[in-house]
């Protein structure tokens, strides 16, 4: 039986990648999207060209009181396609890159932060864990910025540190279930998050690859690939780690 993984955030970025790289493994797909519905039909091509199934569905991971629904369409989509009424693994990649110096940083950008990467993280996996298979795997997504420091970046990687304590008590709580729980923290990656910042300004992205023991930014196929492995089998005994993926940024 093939396993099921919700990618959320998956139109595009890293999530488009990891769904693709989850599907080229043998695995099935759902992903989610905000708002770019063509991106993510076009992404349900893709894995279904490859031989694999997925499903798109709709999904603000910043407004929590749209998760019950959401699980009750998810739950559907299990039935009408695979026939099942459990997935396997969660990946709460969805995102967005707002940045602002500590002094300048309004509320309603850090509201929206902490609403997306923090509190959606939480409350959606929460609501989802009944859908949940036990012994399934659950990845958060975090940043390379929680452990090296970068002007603008402060709240962003706040809320992204909140995530990696809050993997580690996931592992804990969930370990009864047999559920496995890390965070990976890409470093600079050359994907259109934060307004493509890394992949289109040369002088970002210059700046980050000198930072780099590797000499370049990342790519999105430097990161896919990794969550996808992160989620077989074979890596079924780790648990409750951060692993940066980031080819040495800061060392």
């Amino acid at each position: 039986m093939s396993k099921i993984t919700l990618v959320t955030g998956g139109s595009r970025g890293l999530g488009r990648n990891t769904a693709l790289s989850i599907a080229r493994q043998g695995g099935d797909v759902v992903i989610t999207y905000r708002s770019r519905a063509e991106e993510a039909k076009a992404v349900v091509a893709e894995i279904a060209a490859l031989g694999r199934k997925a499903v798109a569905l709709q999904l603000d991971t910043g407004d929590v009181t749209a998760f019950p629904g959401f699980a009750a369409t998810l739950r559907a989509a299990l039935q009408e396609t695979w026939k099942r009424d459990r997935l396997d693994h969660l990946v709460n990649n969805a995102g967005h890159g707002d940045y602002a110096l500590i002094g300048e940083m309004t509320e309603a950008q850090f509201d929206g932060l902490v609403n997306v990467h923090f509190k959606g993280v939480y409350f959606l996996t929460q609501t989802l864990l009944p859908l949940i298979a036990d012994g399934g795997r659950i990845v958060n997504l975090s940043s390379g910025l929680t452990r090296v420091t970068f002007p603008g970046y402060a709240a962003y990687a706040a809320v992204k540190g909140g995530v990696e304590v809050l993997t580690r008590y996931m592992a804990r709580e969930l370990g009864k279930r047999g559920i496995a729980v890390n965070t990976v923290a890409p470093g600079a990656i050359e994907t259109d998050f934060g307004g493509g910042a890394v992949r289109d300004n040369p002088e970002i992205n210059k700046l980050f690859a000198e930072m780099t023991a590797l000499g370049r930014a990342g790519l999105p196929d430097d990161i896919g690939p990794m969550i996808a492995s992160l989620l077989s089998e074979e890596n079924r005994w780790v648990n409750a780690q951060r692993i940066e993926v980031s080819g040495g940024q800061g060392i």
